[in-house]
């Protein structure tokens, strides 16, 4: 990997060049909340004045520009002869500016599954080949855990990785058009006082860690207290809205839906992100439901989040960004079910 920086000023230059060529994507202020806090979420950018380096977190996360909420897969053309079936994968080469490193880390483990797998999806590979990522180092809020989950710290993934050390930006190259962006703009071999300042930074962010998530041994825990009274607990409190799932950067569920026109000329074959804490999702043909009860759905949600996960590709799915426990209604988040878990053991 290599190691440059860049002047603020070259910085705003380099954006404002990228919205000429391509759709730029960053973290915009859209609200307030109950606290009067910002809002963020990725949005288009207009210009560079609209994107906020300082941002927080986003509400929701980037995954939906690489699984969008609903995606159209393919819509057919009926006719007397037959049907035509016409499906696009490409899309126009986009940047997304901003992303925190367990954003990023979130989208390898998605990786794992939509393009690296045995049947990878070709909606969801167009538009990773196609998107350039400029990552941007942050300090945490109180209540994320990505340190705890290894998400911290992004060793690829990305293109441009940015920590901000005063002036300039410390910029970690990952990618040779990268390479070739930064030095149109003036990008300046590292020195001594560089490497000083962002080790300065880095150091600091690490110290800003408040919440600690354990989860050495939760694949075995997950089994020891499969029947465990804190699955109904905390189930009991759900809501089944399934805003966990519509905030998580690396829930992947889905659905699929067929419309088909009321004269029979054309079809559209839909995907639509869904949840596994919503009442249908384990219903099949016949209307028998294979998970009726919330705890049930809660559990699972779990499992396939710091077990199955872990089993099948060696990691937790959970990146620690806690954006689940902040638009959970009911207040659930992991850290309280985990910690539950652990003493629930330990007694």
């Amino acid at each position: 990997m290599l190691f440059k920086t860049i002047t603020r000023e070259n910085f705003k230059k380099m954006v404002e060049a990228l919205m000429e060529e391509n759709e730029v994507i960053g973290p915009k202020a859209r609200d307030l909340d109950t606290e009067g806090k910002k809002i963020y979420r990725f949005l288009k950018l207009n210009s560079f004045e609209e994107l906020e380096m300082d941002y927080t977190r986003s509400y929701s996360s980037p995954k939906n520009y690489f699984l969008p909420f609903k995606e159209d897969l393919a819509v057919y053309d009926l006719h007397d002869k037959g049907w035509d079936q016409d499906i696009h994968y490409t899309i126009h080469p986009r940047v997304i500016i901003g992303m925190r490193a367990c954003d990023i880390n979130a989208l390898l483990k998605l990786d794992q599954v939509m393009a690296k797998s045995v049947y990878p999806d070709p909606y969801y590979f167009a538009r990773r080949r196609n998107t350039l990522i400029i990552g941007l180092d942050h300090e945490p809020l109180e209540d994320c855990f990505c340190r705890s989950m290894n998400a911290d710290t992004a060793f690829h993934g990305f293109d441009l990785f940015l920590t901000d050390i005063g002036k300039d930006y410390f910029a970690a190259i990952n990618s040779d058009t990268a390479y070739m962006i930064l030095n149109r703009f003036d990008a300046k071999d590292v020195t001594k006082e560089d490497q000083f300042l962002y080790k300065k930074v880095k150091s600091r962010i690490e110290s800003k860690f408040k919440t600690q998530v354990t989860i050495t041994i939760l694949p075995e825990l997950m089994d020891l207290e499969f029947e465990s009274e804190v699955w109904k607990k905390w189930g009991d409190k759900c809501l089944s809205c399934g805003s966990c799932a519509m905030v998580c950067p690396t829930c992947y569920c889905y659905g699929i839906e067929e419309d088909i026109d009321l004269d029979f000329s054309m079809a559209v074959k839909r995907k639509f992100l869904y949840s596994c804490n919503l009442l249908d999702f384990a219903t099949v043909a016949g209307g028998h439901n294979f998970r009726p009860r919330a705890d049930v759905r809660l559990k699972y949600r779990y499992y396939h989040q710091f077990r199955g996960f872990v089993e099948a590709f060696n990691q937790s799915l959970c990146v620690g960004c806690n954006r689940c426990g902040k638009a959970c209604l009911a207040g659930i988040s992991p850290k309280v079910v985990i910690d539950d878990l652990i003493e629930t053991e330990k007694r």
